[in-house]
């Protein structure tokens, strides 16, 4: 498959980075065309311009400034999301990629009565979220309801890609991580690739 690897952290030799690496080397061995988009490394701006946000009701949507994003998107089969939780959401530069990127146009279309929004991203079969928080599994899951999960596979894929099989690894307690730990997360994240077909 053609694989698009987003990553959204500032610090190149942070734990999201090597995770990373672990999920391209898999997808590679795999024999998967593996594209990789480092939010960071590309100085991507997560800030919608006002021409994108004018464009998002009165088309077509002003893809001038993301238009290689939008491109990489597009040709995905898979998707995998590398990123921190922070506050319990995506970091602002990954936000600001679904804002910019998962556009009218591009993700899906507004109807005309600005009911339900109908799905684009009909090429994208598969895609996982890994991702790395402080707390412990439980503040996540029993306390917060697992936001960010919910809206990776309810608001974003759930509408824009529907067909899409959505899968997410939460590696908790990160700040306080033991190398036993990242390598059974590591092994964890190769076997979740592995059933990539």
């Amino acid at each position: 498959m053609k694989c698009l690897v987003v990553i959204a952290h500032p610090l190149p030799a942070s734990l999201c980075q090597a995770l990373a690496e672990v999920a391209i080397n898999s997808l590679s061995a795999a024999g998967h065309e593996v594209t990789v988009e480092n939010l960071y490394d590309e100085g991507f701006s997560p800030e919608l311009t006002v021409a994108e946000r004018l464009s998002y009701y009165h088309p077509p949507f002003d893809s001038s400034a993301v238009a290689e994003q939008i491109e990489r998107l597009l040709a995905a089969e898979a998707l995998v999301l590398v990123f921190p939780t922070w506050w319990f959401g995506f970091p602002a530069i990954l936000k600001g990629w679904f804002d910019r990127v998962w556009a009218p146009g591009v993700a899906y279309d507004h109807a005309s009565d600005l009911g339900p929004i109908r799905p684009r991203l009909h090429n994208l079969r598969r895609a996982l979220a890994i991702t790395s928080l402080g707390s412990p599994w439980w503040v996540d899951r029993l306390l917060m309801w697992q936001p960010v999960k919910r809206i990776l596979k309810t608001a974003l894929l759930g509408t824009c890609a529907p067909a899409c099989r959505f899968e997410m690894l939460a590696l908790y307690q990160a700040e306080n991580l033991a190398s036993a730990q990242f390598q059974g997360f590591s092994r964890r994240l190769e076997r979740a690739l592995a059933r990539w077909s």
